[in-house]
């Protein structure tokens, strides 16, 4: 979808795509079809938004066919969808069974993750909208945070340079700017902006920047308005924004047994308690555990939140409840003013598959429909905060 803010500026609302297990072209067509129509046609938009997620054999692939990339934007076309954003932070096999660490590899120090994004941007010049100002993709926030050395940084900076080189030559060669976003994520080396002003304001902010996902910026237990202020002033733009929600648990110790409804096999969900908030450490074992069910056995003190991405419009059951009072106040703070803070937003509840079983889909129609009700959660909330669907702009 798209809405008009009241600079001018075209912003772009679609959904990401790594909720869907296809690996192969194939398979991302028929993911379209299943999903991606049902959910235009639920919201009677003429035109939907995808931030697509490509695996890395499929994106190589496509890397190397100017003609299978533009198959790919004709069958887009087709069927009323288009993409500007790419996540590029899974690697491959997201929705295997058991993901956990495995989606922080291959990580910032290896060729393998260059290759990857480079690929992605080519893919993605082609299949950008005429219209469109620029394409984005998000990636992880360089590696995990542990082993990390002066050597591993060293590489890390060399292949940010050679990412940026590559995204100069995609320009040069199709005319079309695609930036990337670094996305913060607990656990990580760059878990809040604090590391991220620290970590990546050296990098070249002409091609790279922070792609801002809300759900982590909860975890963190950052203040958006702060956190936006110090990415700002660290000359970081913000490229793209992940519209997500985290589980929190005001009283943990009252909440035991909801929140072990959410302990699963196969995503992290790192647990961060109040006591993070600013920290230099925000990952210490004081007030971080790396996984919600480690997090229950160590009675981390205070205030939870979970790094757990729950249906924007479907809080939890109460005791918990969901970080949407974050998620509105960084969606005010980035683009309720005279310009627009960023023109890429995508929903990503890339979770459902794996809710506690009373909430989880009952087929593709099911998991279609809540898709749609996500996005027009997110829609009504931009309208809420002065944009709108004007006439003239393909909703």
């Amino acid at each position: 979808m798209r809405l008009r803010h009241p600079d001018g500026t075209t912003v772009h609302l679609g959904y990401c795509t790594n909720v869907h297990p296809a690996e192969d072209l194939p398979g991302v067509l028929a993911q379209l079809d299943t999903y991606a129509v049902a959910v235009r046609r639920a919201l009677d938009a003429d035109l939907l938004g995808l931030g697509l997620w490509l695996a890395a054999p499929v994106a190589a692939a496509l890397a190397a066919d100017p003609a299978a990339r533009r198959r790919l934007r004709h069958e887009l076309t087709v069927r009323g969808l288009e993409v500007v954003t790419l996540n590029g932070f899974p690697y491959a096999a997201f929705q295997a069974p058991v993901v956990k660490g495995a989606v922080y590899h291959p990580d910032w120090t290896t060729s393998q993750r260059l290759a990857y994004t480079l690929d992605l941007a080519r893919v993605l010049a082609d299949l950008l909208p005429d219209d469109a100002a620029r394409g984005s993709v998000s990636t992880l926030p360089l590696a995990w945070r542990t082993p990390w050395d002066a050597g591993r940084a060293d590489t890390a900076r060399r292949r940010l340079d050679a990412l940026a080189a590559g995204l100069a030559t995609v320009q040069r060669d199709t005319g079309r700017v695609v930036r990337v976003g670094f996305e913060p994520e607990p656990g990580c080396l760059v878990e809040s902006t604090g590391q991220a002003r620290a970590v990546l304001s050296a990098m070249d902010t002409d091609r790279l920047g922070i792609c801002l996902d809300l759900a982590h910026l909860a975890c963190a237990w950052e203040e958006p308005v702060d956190a936006l202020a110090r990415l700002r002033d660290a000359g970081l733009p913000v490229v793209k924004v992940q519209v997500s929600a985290a589980v929190e648990a005001a009283d943990p110790a009252g909440s035991t047994d909801a929140l072990r409804r959410f302990v699963e096999p196969r995503f992290l969900h790192q647990t961060r308690a109040a006591g993070c908030a600013g920290a230099t450490d925000p990952a210490d074992p004081a007030w971080a555990a790396d996984d919600l069910d480690a997090a229950l056995d160590a009675r981390l003190p205070g205030s939870w939140r979970v790094h757990y991405h729950v249906p924007l419009h479907a809080p939890p059951e109460p005791p918990l409840r969901s970080t949407v009072p974050v998620l509105r106040s960084a969606l005010s703070a980035l683009l309720a003013g005279p310009a627009a803070g960023c023109d890429h937003l995508d929903v990503e509840t890339y979770t459902w598959g794996v809710l506690p079983q009373a909430r989880r889909p009952r087929g593709d129609a099911e998991l279609a429909a809540g898709i749609a009700a996500e996005l027009a959660f997110a829609r009504d909330e931009l309208v809420a905060i002065g944009l709108s669907t004007a006439a003239g702009v393909p909703s």
